[in-house]
């Protein structure tokens, strides 16, 4: 079967009337970001804010006049109120979709706990991170999901290992994808590899909290979210409604990182979601030949501004080739070398992680009193 083309889903979309202009919603300039891939294809109606909570039934027309094409698997439209009413600057941005206002399912109901995995900056390998928590967390014996919140770098399918496309048992829900006993979902299933996502914000939060709420989680204990590297509006619209039972902050231990990861570290803070520590990535370097323990970018700056922040530090993790190597193969050293020092360090992080969040979930008890 051919493939859809962008073509064939514009004109499918001018035959969307908008109720209250009485024109197509392709004339009238509302349809934007469409991404199509395998079968799978996204796309976002630019609508004013006011009228965004009413038009549930413009967006759920338009997903279905799409999905009659040949060759379309499943279709996600995403409402997206950019402009304000007065006609001013495109500023504080809301995205309606899936769900009227005031009837929305919550993102995650069957999600015991989700932590979110964070950086002021990129580069600090907070992804290789939050796989190799998810997978620790998950030799711990917990049921975990992965959800890659970055839109414009996802990397979860390739450490992951995971190829293929999603399944839809209905067309408008997906399964997650599933790989070392851990479920995944990343837009960058839903994408060619190479396509870049020339998306702006509002259509990107509209697609995240879509791709939460219509995969098929399932019964999980713990739900690893790695956030986009920043501060930006993703990452403070995440934490706002996601409902996150913690984030954990990865830095590299030279002061410019350390600088954008306490930026991080006070958002955080700011919205009043715990923080569940500092891991200091990339601390130190052992020579493979002579075994000197090099520090490449410094050693011991995150730990030292965990003390600062009077916040845990939550281990150290080296560079080491090995771990970029496996990262890169879609085999996380946590799996792959299950015995190396490495991967007893993720171990180590993801254990402290999950006591922490046992007390967190607790909540507060009394003194405890020991008995000599």
């Amino acid at each position: 079967m051919a493939a859809v083309t962008e073509q064939q889903i514009v004109d499918a979309l001018k035959h969307i009337v908008d109720p209250d202009k009485k024109a197509d919603i392709v004339s009238l300039g509302m349809v934007s970001g469409i991404a199509v891939k395998d079968g799978h294809v996204a796309f976002a109606i630019d609508v004013e804010p006011q009228r965004g909570p009413h038009l549930e039934p413009l967006r759920k027309a338009a997903e279905e006049a799409v999905h009659k094409l040949p060759g379309v698997l499943t279709v996600a439209a995403v409402l997206t109120a950019e402009r304000n009413v007065d006609g001013g600057p495109k500023g504080a941005a809301h995205a309606h979709h899936g769900h009227a206002q005031g009837e929305e399912k919550p993102l995650l109901p069957h999600v015991k706990a989700v932590i979110a995995v964070a950086s002021g900056k990129g580069g600090v390998g907070k992804s290789t991170t939050a796989t190799n928590l998810a997978l620790a967390l998950s030799q711990l014996g917990l049921k975990v999901g992965l959800f890659d919140a970055d839109i414009y770098g996802p990397s979860m399918p390739r450490m992951l290992g995971i190829t293929g496309d999603p399944v839809s048992p209905d067309g408008q829900s997906l399964l997650p994808m599933e790989n070392y006993g851990v479920k995944c979902m990343s837009i960058g299933f839903l994408v060619p590899e190479d396509s870049p996502i020339i998306w702006r914000g509002p259509m990107v939060m509209g697609a995240l909290q879509q791709l939460l709420r219509d995969v098929h989680w399932g019964e999980l204990d713990v739900m690893v979210i790695d956030m986009p590297p920043g501060t930006g509006d993703t990452q403070l619209t995440m934490s706002q409604t996601v409902g996150l039972t913690g984030a954990v902050i990865v830095s590299t231990p030279q002061d410019i990182a350390l600088l954008d990861a306490r930026k991080g570290l006070n958002m955080f803070r700011k919205v009043d979601v715990p923080v569940l520590g500092i891991i200091e990535n990339m601390s130190y370097y052992i020579c493979p030949k002579c075994g000197d323990n090099a520090h490449i970018f410094g050693h011991g700056g995150a730990k030292a501004e965990a003390t600062r922040l009077s916040c845990d530090f939550l281990g150290e993790v080296p560079l080491d080739i090995a771990i970029r190597e496996t990262s890169d193969r879609g085999e996380p050293i946590v799996v792959s070398k299950p015995s190396s020092p490495h991967a007893k360090a993720y171990r180590d992080i993801a254990a402290k992680v999950w006591e922490k969040v046992q007390v967190l979930q607790a909540g507060p008890k009394g003194p405890k009193i020991s008995y000599e």
